[in-house]
Parts: C-alpha cells; structure tokens; sequence
C-alpha cells in the first residue's frame, strides 16, 4: 500500500478510502457493533394509545415523550413509534436484524388492527456504534500531537476519551489510553471497520502502537 495512504490522517480524500476498502475487505471484522440505529415508516399515521391498548409491553405517554416505546427480546431491539406513521429502531446489534424486527413489527400492527401498514417499508440506518481494541496501552497526549489538534478534542480533566473526527469515512472515533475505540456515526458496519483501521494505521505509522 501507498505510504500516502497512512499519511492522509490531515487530509483523507475518498481515493485512498476506496483504496483502503478494496485492500482489507478480504481482512476477519475487528470491531464489534453495539448499537444499530435505523428510520422507517410503516403507516401515514397512527393511533398511539390504540397501540398502547392492544399491544402487550407497549408504553406511552405523551406528557414524558412524543412517542411509544415498544421493546422486543429476540432479536432484542426497541422501538419509539410515532403519530405521524415513523419508526425508530434501536438496540440491535447488526443491520440484519434490523430489517427482522421491523418486518415482525409490521406484522403485529397488521394484526392488531392496523390495515394500511408497509409491509416492505425503506429502512434507512441513522448510525452504528461499534467498539474494537487496539489490545496496546497508548500515550494519549502523543496520540493527540500526531492525528493533528485540527481533527481531535483532547481534553481529559473533562472526559478520558481523545475525540477523533474522520473526514472519510465521516465518522467520531472516540481513543481511550486502554487501547479501546468506540467508533460512532457510520452509515454501515464497513464504514466503521474502516475508521478502526484508519486509526490502527496511523498510529503504527506514528510509532505509538
């Protein structure tokens, strides 16, 4: 690979981001998702304490939240469904279950009494959380000096974690001196598994992993 591509932590551009995808996509996943967070809308509107009436484990009120939370168990997930037809789901922890609840959720309102529900709505993921290890201590004042002051926030008396903001892929990964990243704002698991590595690779090209 380019020695460039290891040097592009000031100025990544989407050519060495391809570059980086098509290099590892052969490589084992090193993150773990923890969180996916996803839109759809399955009905125009709907009848919130109807919901709240009919389906078991649902709670709304309108006074606290907008919207009703329903939560579900396998795959886990929960949901915050809203008057205007839109759903939230959050919770799951890959996008393939994502499409499983929302789809079981669709059918339950059908069968409660919900006729004019979207049984193969648009799904449109929001952000995935995900976490890897460096499995290495780091020195996270080096760390800041080298990725540049212009990317990152660097202030511990506030928050233990240096703050990394990736221009491509537009993720926040957030470096901890344990060697744990947490890396939030992807679009999809491949997005996130590229900032992990992005970060992997210019530390060992700095020298501090």
């Amino acid at each position: 690979m380019p020695a460039a591509f290891f040097r592009a932590h000031h100025r990544p551009n989407a050519g060495l981001y391809k570059e980086g995808l098509d290099i590892y996509v052969h490589m084992k996943s090193t993150i773990d998702i923890v969180n996916v967070v996803a839109s759809t809308k399955l009905a125009d509107a709907f009848d919130l304490p109807k919901i709240e009436a009919e389906l078991e484990g649902s709670d709304y009120n309108k006074e606290k939240f907008p919207g009703l939370v329903y939560r579900v168990k396998d795959p886990k997930a929960a949901f915050l469904i809203f008057t205007s037809g839109k759903v939230v789901c959050t919770g799951s922890k890959n996008v393939e279950d994502v499409r499983t609840v929302i789809t079981t959720l669709a059918k339950t309102l059908k069968s409660i009494g919900f006729e004019k529900i979207d049984m193969e709505p648009e799904i449109h993921v929001q952000n995935i959380v995900a976490s890897a290890d460096l499995k290495s201590d780091l020195n996270l004042n080096a760390v800041a000096l080298g990725l540049g002051l212009e990317n990152i926030e660097y202030e511990p008396e506030q928050f233990p974690g240096l703050v990394y903001r990736i221009k491509v892929p537009k993720v926040v990964v957030l470096i901890f001196s344990s060697g744990k990243l947490v890396i939030t704002g992807g679009k999809s698991p491949e997005e996130c598994e590229e900032g992990a590595r992005i970060v992997r690779m210019q530390l060992e090209n700095m020298g501090l992993l």
